[in-house]
């Protein structure tokens, strides 16, 4: 899900930076896949915090999709006891909410 929205958000002459990032991330084997447990866990997070979110910030429907995206990225990384380093501190703060992860926030 980081590449895809990496991928997502570049200019076509920024593409090679991030072609890089995933060639050197796939040889050092740090790609990581959300497994079927991963999806669960998601599913019953997001069933709490999706109608939370929707009564007290009024999400739509396309901030659903990206916290779905967020949600599997912060479950993931906890599965294997990594950090997740962003600079999206309003979703992640709130899928903190219900579901411990570590994170950080980082200025880009």
């Amino acid at each position: 899900m980081v590449l895809e929205n990496l991928y997502a958000g570049t200019a076509d002459r920024d593409r090679q930076v991030v072609e890089r990032l995933e060639g050197d991330f796939d040889r050092a084997k740090r790609i990581l896949f959300p497994n079927l447990s991963d999806w669960t866990q998601v599913g019953r997070v997001l069933a709490c915090l999706l109608a939370c979110l929707a009564a007290n910030y009024h999400y739509e429907k396309i901030g659903q999709g990206r916290l779905t995206n967020d949600a599997l990225i912060a479950v993931s990384a906890e599965r294997v006891g990594i950090r997740v380093i962003t600079a999206n501190e309003r979703d992640f703060s709130r899928i903190a909410e219900f579901r411990g992860f570590q994170w950080q926030v980082t200025v880009l």
